[in-house]
This record gives C-alpha cells, structure tokens and sequence, in this order.
C-alpha cells in the first residue's frame, strides 16, 4: 500500500511539474515554425517605403484608410505580429469558456498565418495552434501538453484560414499589394476584397466609419465546426474600434471581437483587447 501511494505521489509530482515547466512541443513547433518563416518569406524589394501612388488603383476608401492610418512614409512590411493577453474565448455556443493569451503572425510575400493559443483548463496548460501554410489550414488543440483534443483540416478549413487571413489584411498594407489580393468598389463605405490563392478564393467586405477607419469584415466563406466535428457555413464577422496610435504613429484598433452571425442570433466567440502590433521589415 505505502508503495502505491508513494507511486502515485511521484506521479502526481511528476505532472505538475510538467505542467508548470515553460517547455511545450506545441510551443516549440510554433517557434520553429515562426522561426522558419522569418527566413523564408522577406520581400524583394529593399528600403521601399509606402507611398500614395502605391495605393492610386485601390478604392477610395482604402486609400483614405492608409493615409488615416499613417501608413504613408512607413517602411513596407513583410510581416505582422500580433498579441492579445486575457482575451475571453469560448469553444462554441455550448462549449468551455477559457481566457486566453493569443500570438500570431501574418506573413506578406505569401498568404501565410500561424497562431498560438496559450491557456489552461481547470489548471491543466491548454494549447492550440491555428494555421495557414502552403494553401493548407488547420486547428489543432492540445491540453496537458500532450494529449490532442482535435485537430481540424481539410478543404472547408482551408478555405476558412484564408478568409481569416484576407480578413487582417489591412493591418500589414504590404498584403494589399500583392497579386493574390484583388478589391471592387461597393460604396463610400465599404469594399469587397478577394483572395486566391493554391486553388482556393475566399472573399468578404469590409466597412469603413466615416473617419475610414475599418470597422468591420464580414464573410460567408467560413466554416463553424461544432464540438461533434460537423460543420455548417455561416456568415461570420471581425468587428473593430478603439483606434489608438502607436510610438511609430501608426494607427490600430486595440479591441477586436470574433462572432459567428447565426440565425437566431450571434455569438461572439472571441472578445478582447489588442496588446500589441508590431512589424518585420526582414529585407
């Protein structure tokens, strides 16, 4: 008896060490992989600074959108990092909710996207690592470090990270200027964009205030996948405000919320505060 306690004891041991150890392998491949991609995806073009004729063909409220911004003069970006702390995040209508912390990067020469989840669930780390690479897109959830909770692929999630990624775009104004990304004219307002890319096109519409300040994108190009693995499409939006300028002058919504458009009403799956935006300008 006083070996199998002491057994477990040194079991029980053994996992909160584990779990309180900074090590993760879902942690270590994002930042190889982040690390790997920094490499891979500079731009050509060396000490290229924006200009307004870099923008001349775009619509009018985009164009507005930059300058607002303070875009023009700034340094072309090949890449976007992005941080959110203590972000409220529930999995689904009916599902847990967590507070996360969530990093991401959003590269340029390439429509390219990952994503790190870092949280816990009932004291246990829960990890998740979101992806679009190579026209490939994914969702993949780990908790104790170790033990997969899902792991979405396939075509409808292909297509979904790259509404995702189209739907960032104005944050890295480089992505604007790529042949991959094409814009039409709605209104004063609003602007329907669209992306292709590895066989895929996603495409949604973005909305300006009066102050050309994007305010919203919204899509039918995304698909919900339930806690049963089924998945249904449904018009989804990105909603922001709270414009602050940053030391370099450029201006970025500090609050963002994520929210599926259902039928019987919205869900807001996704509500916090951007901590911080910052760029690569890797040449």
């Amino acid at each position: 008896m006083l070996i199998a306690v002491g057994i477990i004891f040194v079991f029980v041991g053994a996992l909160i060490i584990w779990f309180n150890i900074s090590y993760s392998p879902v942690k270590k491949q994002f930042q190889n992989d982040v690390t790997s991609l920094l490499a891979d995806n500079k731009l050509l073009d060396e000490n290229e600074i924006f200009t307004k004729e870099d923008f001349s063909d775009l619509p009018i409220a985009i164009q507005k959108y930059i300058e607002n911004c303070g875009y023009i003069g700034t340094p072309k970006m090949s890449y976007l990092k992005m941080e959110y702390n203590d972000v409220n995040f529930s999995q689904g209508r009916d599902g847990l909710k967590l507070a996360i912390d969530y990093t991401q990067y959003n590269f340029v020469k390439e429509p390219c996207r990952i994503a790190l989840i870092d949280s816990s669930m009932f004291g246990i780390p829960f990890e998740g690592y979101d992806y679009y690479q190579n026209g490939i897109g994914g969702m993949k959830g780990v908790i104790a470090k170790s033990i997969t909770l899902f792991n979405q692929t396939g075509k409808d999630m292909d297509k979904a990270c790259l509404a995702t990624f189209l739907a960032e775009s104005l944050f890295a104004p480089s992505i604007l200027l790529q042949d991959y990304i094409t814009f039409e004219e709605i209104s004063d307002f609003k602007v329907r964009a669209t992306i292709t890319y590895s066989g895929q096109t996603s495409s949604g519409i973005f909305t300006f205030n009066k102050q050309y300040e994007m305010i919203s994108f919204t899509t039918n190009d995304r698909a919900a996948t339930g806690t049963d693995g089924n998945t249904e499409y449904v018009p989804w939006s990105a909603l922001c405000n709270d414009y602050r300028s940053s030391e370099s002058g450029i201006k970025y919504p500090t609050k963002f919320q994520a929210v599926w458009n259902y039928p019987d009403g919205d869900f807001t799956y996704l509500d916090g505060v951007i901590s911080e935006v910052s760029y690569g300008y890797e040449q």
